[in-house]
């Protein structure tokens, strides 16, 4: 089963010239949704994460099933305020403007192997806010994984030298 020809393509949305890749027609598809986590899951393996950290709220999407088939923890990278006990934060760019991801201070321990997913990386600064986030907890980033790359954006050149696993590329 080919994931990519599960992904619908929306012209034009959010604005015009744009072609969205929208993951809600792989989600409702059980085999495709299983063929994509398998496919992350087993290009992930050899990376040997302690846990994965995924961002809000795509990330949550793929993320906890891989952790799941990895064996291991799940991490959620949150919007502010959405997490009760002390948190680092870290900021990143928007088209227009900012925004910011926190996760727990005692979420990850000091050389902890960690893996972040989302479900798409595009210019980076989401993967490369969540990056800093591990970087600061003490941490050690192992890798990347994303479902879709948008190739042409520059993503991969805003993170750290590390594995950067992705399934589906346009």
């Amino acid at each position: 089963m080919e994931v990519k020809n599960l992904i619908r393509d929306l012209p034009d949305f959010p604005k015009p010239g744009i072609i969205f890749r929208d993951i809600t027609t792989l989600l409702r598809d059980p085999k495709g949704l299983r063929v994509a986590v398998d496919s992350m899951a087993e290009q992930c393996y050899p990376l040997a994460p302690d846990c994965v950290v995924g961002m809000e709220s795509r990330g949550f999407i793929f993320g906890v099933p891989l952790a799941y088939k990895l064996g291991v923890g799940f991490i959620p990278a949150r919007k502010p305020g959405k997490l009760p006990a002390a948190t680092y934060s870290a900021e990143y760019e928007l088209e227009y403007g900012t925004d910011r991801l926190e996760i727990h201070r005692d979420a990850l321990a000091p050389g902890q192997r960690v893996l972040i997913v989302d479900d798409l990386i595009a210019t980076g600064g989401t993967a490369a806010a969540t990056a800093k986030l591990v970087e600061r907890s003490g941490a050690t980033l192992v890798g990347f994984c994303f479902l879709v790359e948008l190739l042409g954006l520059g993503g991969r050149e805003k993170l750290p030298p590390v594995p950067i696993i992705t399934i589906v590329q346009y």
